[in-house]
């Protein structure tokens, strides 16, 4: 039985955190930012956290490394 490759868009993307949850870089926050709203560019800011099956396809994809 070969082995589960790695996803490499997938490492460059995401992380996981202790608990196996998959942390990303919100979308629309490295460029064109001067026609935004300041509410929005601020609530952009920092990394959100997926729940659920995304976050399971995700760790699958990963494989055993989470960054």
């Amino acid at each position: 039985m070969p082995k589960q490759k790695t996803h490499k868009g997938t490492k460059k993307r995401f992380r996981l955190t202790a608990k196996g949850k998959a942390k990303h870089r919100s979308a629309g926050t490295s460029h064109l930012a001067a026609r935004m709203e300041q509410k929005r560019k601020r609530n952009l800011r920092g990394t959100k956290v997926l729940d659920g099956v995304e976050g399971q396809k995700i760790r699958e994809a990963l494989g055993k490394y989470s960054y």
